[in-house]
């Protein structure tokens, strides 16, 4: 078939790869560059170490109290928007332990199967992801998060994932080149990292040697639709026919789907990363600071520092408050590592796609026979890319996946 994605990013590039080991004719069209969207700037984490979805017991009480700091983790901006209204009061009426019981199976499911494809996608593309499969720390300085990171590896263990929980000086030896300064963490051999500008470059690559077409600042304006089918994609650059159309917009998805007449809850959530270069005393491992929200990942000899989740709009807008906590908290940690707050240039921001049960919208429209909608990953797009993607083609061909994917359905869920 003549196959259309509506999104460049790391979902729409991972569907296109598969659909055209399919045998399919795809375009991809991106409203931004080529060379800068969430997907650019995110850990690079595979990590099915995070199975247990954002809707979860506490969040809601943990977010209030970091919405009255300026420089918390957290932050959602006041304002009059039904859409956000919608969506909290769903994200609240999730954030219990029953959603944990019913949705984490399913995520780990999809975590798992994804990290698999992931390491055949690398070996495919010649191993040029920079893919390293030797783990992810999660360290901690309070005794508070440690009791809980000990319930969490208690409860990886029912899902048969090994994670290992470790002393300070156990974490010190695994990081010799640092000095440590936490109270200890819990290691998962099973996630891995990767290196997300060399992922989303070499796909670029791959797709266009494969005859895929790839268009970047290309925006969808509007749909004609005749029946239950999309026959023809209207876009800036001129009108564009199909016989399918797959959604994979990221954060824009909701608009994108609109136009469709298809209604979806979700929200652009905020972060920003850091990519410090030719670090002298750098990381082995990467590592989730749990305490602050903070993701550092090395990537050969430069090391990536992230974290925050902002819910404040469609918007790109530098908050040089919460970069800093992620600075002062990588130094606090690692109290050699030296890492300077950067100027407002120099950090990366970017709107991750948060749905309110914490698990994607991936399946057929409920509207339209042509087409598949794919998004709402939130912080782990990278890591359930893969998946997705062949997800998506196995939808598109009415095949069943090699897992339940109901769960992922847009229908029935809110």
């Amino acid at each position: 078939m003549k196959i259309v994605i509506v999104g460049g990013g790391v979902i729409g590039l991972t569907a296109a790869y598969y659909l055209v080991k399919d045998g399919h004719e795809v375009t991809v069209l991106d409203s931004g560059p080529e060379t800068n969207n969430c997907s650019f700037g995110n850990a690079g984490y595979i990590s099915p170490s995070h199975f247990i979805p954002l809707a979860s017991p506490g969040i809601v009480a943990q977010g209030l109290k970091w919405m009255l700091s300026s420089t918390s983790p957290f932050y959602i901006k006041p304002r009059l928007d039904i859409s956000l209204i919608k969506w909290g009061l769903a994200f609240w009426s999730k954030a219990n332990e029953k959603t944990v019981k019913q949705n984490a199976p399913h995520l780990n499911n999809i975590l798992q199967l994804s990290r698999a494809l992931t390491i055949e996608m690398d070996e495919a593309l010649g191993g040029k992801m920079e893919l390293h499969t030797d783990g992810c720390l999660m360290l901690y300085r309070k005794e508070a998060t440690h009791h809980h990171e000990a319930h969490l590896a208690h409860e990886a263990k029912a899902y048969h994932i090994d994670v290992q929980m470790l002393s300070k000086d156990e974490v010190q030896a695994m990081e010799p080149d640092v000095t440590f300064n936490g109270l200890g963490g819990a290691y998962y051999p099973i996630d891995c990292h990767l290196h997300p500008i060399k992922m989303m470059q070499h796909l670029q690559t791959y797709l266009r040697d494969k005859g895929c077409k790839v268009l970047y600042n290309t925006t969808v304006e509007d749909f004609e639709v005749v029946g239950d089918k999309v026959q023809v994609i209207k876009t800036n650059n001129g009108d564009i026919s199909a016989d399918h159309i797959v959604l994979a917009s990221g954060s824009w998805l909701p608009l994108t789907a609109k136009k469709l007449g298809i209604n979806l809850l979700l929200q652009p959530g905020k972060g920003f990363s850091v990519t410090y270069n030719n670090v002298e005393k750098n990381l082995h491992y990467p590592a989730i600071l749990v305490d602050d929200r903070v993701a550092m990942t090395p990537l050969g000899k430069d090391l990536r520092v992230g974290g925050t989740m902002e819910l404040s709009g469609y918007n790109h807008t530098i908050n040089m408050n919460r970069v800093r906590p992620i600075v002062a908290a990588a130094n606090q940690y690692y109290s050699d590592i030296n890492l300077q707050v950067p100027t407002e240039d120099k950090v990366w921001a970017g709107l991750r796609p948060c749905t309110p049960d914490g698990l994607p919208y991936i399946g057929s429209s409920p509207k339209h026979t042509n087409v598949t909608i794919a998004g709402g990953h939130a912080m782990v797009g990278i890591s359930l890319a893969a998946a997705t993607g062949q997800i998506v083609s196995d939808v598109v061909a009415k095949r069943k996946s090699v897992i339940d994917i109901s769960a992922f359905a847009l229908s029935g869920r809110f």
